[in-house]
This record gives C-alpha cells, structure tokens and sequence, in this order.
C-alpha cells in the first residue's frame, strides 16, 4: 500500500471534519452524555459522519472503527491486516470549553502499528501528519507543509506536558520527581493529542500519560511523534499497540521526545 497517496486525501478529510465542528462550535450546542459520562456534541457526530464517508469512498476494502460507532467484536477485528482509527472530536471537554485545543484524529493501522497518521487542530488551521516512509510534517493553512522533529536534547529545565482537563496525582509526582533530580520541570498545559504533537515538533519534551486513554485518542498523534523521531513507550519500554485485546484501553506510557534520558526511569513506582 502507497501510504503517501493517502496523506492528502487523510488530511482533506480531516479538514472537512474541521469545517463541520466549527460550524457547531460558533453556536450555542447542546451536550450530552455518553455511557462513560464523557461529553458529546452535534460536533462530533457531523465530523463522525464526514470522515466515515470519506474514507470508506477512498479505501472501501479497509474497515473503520471510530469513537462515535459501535466497536466490532475482538474476534473479527483481530483478524483486520489493517484499519482505519478515528476519534472525529478529541478534546470534548476543551470544545466545550471553548479553548480551542481540540483536534481530529485520523489514523492508519498495520501490524498493530499506526503508520499514517493526521491530527488536525481546526481552530488554528494546523494539520499534523506522520506517515512511514514520509516523515512528519506541520501544514498551515496557505503555507507549504515544513517538517518536524523533536528536540534533540532536553535541558535542565525539562519542558512536561500535561493535560489541561486531566491533571491528577500521577502527573505532580513525576513533576516532583524531576525535581528531586533537579530538573526542573516546566509544565506545559496542553489539551487533546496536541499533548503529543509539541513533542513531536520539539517545543516539549515529554508526556506522561499515567490515567486512562482509549486507542482511538492516541493513533494518529503517535505516528506524527514516531515519524518526527520521537516514541511512544509503554512503562515496560516496548512501543504502543493496538488491537491486541478486547478492551481498547491503553496501558500508562510516556510520550518521548529527545532520547538523552531514561524517561521512563524516572516515572514515580505507583502505589
């Protein structure tokens, strides 16, 4: 499969989905609850729907799971070579917070790996995309896409993301952590797979993720960080993966960008 014929066509429909959100986002929507209690808007069902018919359009013989559709059984999923992964609105909560730091997700998975991924921020007219064989790139509207690296090292003032509407004790003890190594730490708030995305273009450089996610909100932003040289590493070192279970949770892991550390020897033993 020639990956880099779909990146365009990826971030098209990306952008279409920004398009729809914003046309919810400049009006006084309604929000509702899902079963996890998690917010939900007409945003993301209109980005849902848009995505889902662009891509089975563009790629019929590809399956699609997406955050607003039902999950197909394990035992069929398992058997997909490949699959598309999307989350048409993350960052509810920063939408209906009006902040601005929401994005859509678009992700390709093969052999357990994202290896094309889109993230879109539709309020700044940013794209982020990752492909293998590619690399990362950022595209801002009217200008040529540039690409992105993370930050070949990081200095004594560790430069920490950390969710802007989750932050919780797990985070302020990797904080204090650094701390003690006398690090330093900065923390830069950030909401949605944006979290991801300044790692990748070197602005951050590390994100602990130490609560719950499901696969649909990282997919796409860890192929950007992969392809711009960073990784996405689960506690026991080995990289992020998808559908190798029922469930769709992800394990804890940590968003890494310069690699002149042992980030993850310096995650806090959970109690």
């Amino acid at each position: 499969m020639n990956l880099e014929k779909l990146m365009t066509p990826a971030v098209d429909l990306a952008e279409d989905a920004g398009r729809a959100i914003l046309e919810v986002y400049a009006t006084d929507f309604d929000v509702q609850s899902k079963g996890d209690d998690s917010p939900l808007t007409q945003a993301d069902l209109a980005a849902h729907r848009r995505i889902a018919a662009g891509l089975e359009a563009l790629t019929p013989d590809i399956p699609i799971i997406s955050e607003e559709s039902g999950l197909p059984p394990f035992e069929l999923r398992r058997t997909w070579p490949r699959y598309w992964l999307i989350d048409p609105l993350d960052g509810t909560r920063e939408f209906v917070n009006r902040n601005g730091e929401f994005t859509v997700n678009i992700a390709l998975i093969e052999g357990r790996r994202p290896v094309l991924g889109v993230v879109h921020v539709p309020v700044q007219a940013r794209t982020y995309v990752g492909c293998e064989g590619h690399g990362a790139e950022l595209r801002v509207a009217g200008t040529p896409p540039e690409p992105i690296r993370v930050a070949e090292t990081s200095g004594e003032r560790v430069r920490v993301v950390g969710s802007r509407s989750h932050r919780g004790k797990s985070l302020d003890a990797f904080l204090a952590a650094l701390d003690d190594c006398g690090l330093a730490p900065e923390l830069v708030a950030m909401g949605s797979s944006l979290k991801f995305c300044v790692v990748a273009e070197g602005r951050a450089d590390v994100y602990p993720r130490l609560g719950p996610t499901s696969e649909w909100d990282t997919a796409a932003a860890q192929a950007v960080v992969e392809q711009a040289g960073g990784a996405v590493l689960r506690l026991d070192g080995n990289p992020l993966s998808y559908n190798e279970k029922e469930q769709i949770l992800n394990p804890d892991f940590v968003v890494v960008g310069p690699a002149d550390r042992d980030w993850l020897a310096l995650i806090p033993e959970r109690e």
